[in-house]
């Protein structure tokens, strides 16, 4: 699923917050395959635990962190629609 098809999508639905995740992360990374995130739920906060090829992890990163950043920006950005705290953690030994 491209971002575009998701930004339609997440009009029509409620926004999942997980799936946003994967696929603005897909979009940066060479292996697509083996980008793997779970939500570990609390009662007012959830954990998003990311994944990817150790060959990808720079190009999640950024440069002094702008990616990571930037996505977790993003997932701010939702939680505070759905009154939930969001904490983005990149996963780096596979």
């Amino acid at each position: 699923m491209s971002l575009q098809e998701y930004a339609v999508e997440a009009e029509t639905t409620v926004l999942n917050v997980r799936e946003l995740v994967e696929a603005i992360v897909k979009a940066l990374v060479d292996h697509p395959d083996q980008v793997v995130c779970r939500e570990v739920q609390g009662t007012h906060s959830c954990v998003l635990e990311l994944e990817v090829a150790k060959a990808d992890i720079g190009k999640v990163i950024g440069r002094k962190g702008i990616h990571a950043d930037a996505i977790r920006r993003i997932v701010h950005a939702a939680g505070g629609k759905q009154k939930m705290r969001y904490v983005l953690e990149i996963i780096e030994d596979r």
